[in-house]
């Protein structure tokens, strides 16, 4: 059975016509499937269906280890969302992108097939000087109506630059991760393991945290 109806359908393919390019959606599971990987599968096929420019490629976490190892990814359900000739923008969702976050993975499908980067000229001139790699980790639910906001602008800024890689992780299906980073809300934004900021933070805002971040790593 459909987990869209028709008039999604709808909605997702005239969203999908802006995507210019071919984008895959390259998702990472396992033989013994984990408690969302199913559907998370189901989602990323019904959406790929929409589109001639969106492919679905899967792969296994234990079965492809070295290919899942250069795209640093450790967890599942996950999903790395690659542009043409399977260009890697270090743009990643871990967990079930649904609820609020299905207009995430659709922004970010849209974001790689078109390259409609949505910045200030304050923030690429910072990307255009960054030095040291910035890690951005966004925990979300589902239900979250203000994370989809904080997880596109974290995926624009990994777009805009190899230095940034950011990840989308629905918390209440990696709770050690949300105890490990005292996760107490929703959205929170790690960076780079010691940098964090709280809510859908406007754009400025961020960049603080980022130029923090980057000060920190600077002395290590």
């Amino acid at each position: 059975m459909p987990l869209m109806d028709q008039d999604t359908q709808t909605q997702v393919r005239e969203l999908l016509t802006a995507v210019q390019s071919p984008v895959t959606l390259h998702m990472f599971t396992q033989e013994f499937e984990c408690g969302y990987c199913k559907e998370t599968r189901q989602i990323l096929e019904e959406v790929a269906e929409l589109s001639d420019q969106v492919s679905l490629q899967v792969s296994d976490l234990v079965e492809d280890k070295d290919l899942a190892d250069s795209f640093r990814i450790n967890k599942i359900p996950a999903v790395a969302v690659l542009g043409e000739d399977g260009k890697d923008y270090g743009i990643r969702f871990y967990g079930i992108p649904s609820g609020y976050e299905f207009t995430s993975l659709l922004e970010a499908i849209i974001l790689v097939g078109s390259g409609a980067v949505s910045l200030s000229d304050k923030a690429r001139a910072f990307l255009e000087g960054l030095e040291e790699p910035l890690h951005l980790q966004v925990f979300v639910t589902p239900t979250c109506p203000y994370c989809p906001r904080a997880v596109v602008l974290a995926h624009h800024l990994a777009y805009a630059s190899e230095k940034v890689t950011a990840d989308m992780i629905e918390v209440t299906e990696f709770p050690h991760l949300g105890y490990r980073y005292n996760v107490m809300g929703v959205p929170r934004t790690v960076i780079n393991e010691d940098t964090y900021i709280e809510g859908a933070a406007p754009e400025e805002l961020l960049l603080e945290k980022l130029n923090a971040a980057v000060r920190l790593a600077s002395k290590a």
